[in-house]
């Protein structure tokens, strides 16, 4: 017998502002009694919604069942940026550039992960503010930034890969600001509204029969006789194969204790912009900016149903205890204030309206926690800070493994190593913080 109790809750500071500027969604029901499911996804997020998607996939008769243990998008989902992206973006190297048949490998199953996504958009009728693949410009804002453009656009060349150098005029042409003095527009970013998209496939999975699970938190897993027990404090789901796709949230199960390391990233986003003031601004209807330098700034255009808004993201902490004071989250978003400011100076009335930070899981050499941690339980967590594109792919996978299924894309990620051992705090916490800051140091104006 096998028995798990989980040591934490997760919570997230601030508003999920991706999801509060929607309009109210339709409740899905909170877990209640005991159910008996073919298969149990925990978590839907990026990774547990295609996790349930892929199950049903290969099982159009399974009984699945998906928890989550907050609304659909109140959790990460609903506080990460919206960039799906293809090309590597390893947040650890200064240009986001690694090793080229690495490189290769990784574009070729984050391309995968982006057409199961499009698949979805368009078989649940989501729209193009849900989803669409447009593009992305990595915004250089000083000579540091540009050298940083060119590197990694000679390394993108040397794999093949479409690309754009833009200058000074044609970000301004794009954004409205001049505080940009070039770019690198690259084609195959798939942008969400991580919110919408999110609510889109919870509702399209339980048209096609998986019961979606809200505001239902598993607090304990054991298993016994062949099969796994999730308890939340009301209820629970007995299944013979577990997926937990909860990212960094997966220390608390017990598993991959000392081995990833828990980062919170900020953003802010203004109150939706007057006509008056879009015309002030310029530019053109929506662009999407990560920063030349990984440390930076990234920066996005939005318009919807939600109204006309700019979102600005900057500011890591290093949280092992994933928890964040309202202090800190409001000194952070003043940061945001004069970081937008700065970009947008004609629209120096505009006030940020919601704040909030979300939190990244990480291993020291990049790679996933992925894989059969027990025997039925099957682990797709730890998104490197790319939950849209990795969180997709590690669910896809994890339910392919779980079924039994072969691919190459699978074969490949087992084939990883385990994420590295972190050093003995309080090694681990003061190494953390020196290299993030001297990283923002270094950023200059590109954060």
């Amino acid at each position: 017998m096998t028995g798990i109790r989980v040591s934490h809750k997760a919570r997230d500071p601030g508003p999920p502002a991706w999801d509060v500027i929607l309009p109210s969604a339709q409740a899905h029901p909170v877990l209640e009694g005991s159910v008996v499911a073919d298969w149990l996804v925990i978590g839907a997020g990026f990774a547990g919604l295609a996790a349930a998607r892929r199950l049903r996939q290969l099982h159009p008769e399974a009984i699945i069942v998906l928890l989550e243990a907050r609304r659909i998008a109140e959790g990460p989902v609903g506080r990460n940026s919206g960039f799906m992206i293809d090309l590597p973006h390893n947040l650890a190297s200064d240009d986001y550039a690694g090793a080229l048949e690495a490189d290769r490998i990784q574009t070729a199953m984050n391309r995968s992960a982006i057409s199961f996504a499009r698949d979805a958009a368009c078989e649940y009728e989501m729209g193009s503010e849900a989803f669409v693949v447009s593009g992305k410009t990595n915004a250089a804002a000083s000579a540091k930034g540009m050298r940083h453009n060119l590197t990694y656009a000679k390394h993108l060349g040397t794999l093949g890969e479409d690309h754009e150098l833009l200058d000074d005029r044609q970000m301004r042409e794009i954004c409205g600001s001049d505080y940009y003095r070039g770019g690198l527009y690259t084609p195959g970013t798939a942008m969400l509204q991580p919110a919408l998209f999110a609510r889109g496939m919870a509702d399209g999975l339980v048209s096609q029969g998986v019961k979606v699970f809200e505001n239902s938190p598993v607090v304990a897993l054991q298993r016994s006789a062949g099969s796994w027990s999730a308890k939340t404090d009301i209820a629970s789901v007995q299944s013979p194969r577990v997926i937990l796709a909860v990212n960094g949230h997966v220390e608390s199960f017990g598993f991959f204790k000392r081995r990833l390391m828990h980062i919170c990233l900020y953003a802010s986003m203004t109150r939706p912009l007057s006509e008056d003031e879009q015309r002030r601004l310029g530019g053109e209807r929506l662009w999407a900016f990560t920063p030349a330098d990984p440390m930076g700034t990234t920066a996005r255009k939005i318009a919807g149903s939600g109204g006309t808004r700019i979102v600005v993201r900057n500011g890591f902490t290093w949280n092992p205890a994933r928890s964040v004071d309202e202090a800190g989250l409001k000194t952070l978003g003043r940061a945001h204030e004069k970081t937008f400011r700065a970009r947008f100076a004609m629209l120096g009335d505009v006030d940020m309206e919601h704040s909030w930070g979300g939190f990244l899981c990480l291993s020291r050499n990049n790679v996933a926690a992925f894989g059969e941690v027990d025997e039925g339980l099957f682990s797709a967590c730890c998104q490197n800070g790319l939950g849209a594109a990795r969180g997709t792919l590690s669910g896809m996978l994890a339910a392919e493994q779980a079924s039994g299924n072969e691919t190459d894309h699978l074969r490949y990620m087992l084939a990883q190593p385990q994420p590295g051992r972190l050093p003995p705090e309080p090694v681990a916490s003061i190494g953390a913080n020196a290299v993030m800051r001297w990283g923002e140091f270094r950023a200059g104006a590109e954060l």
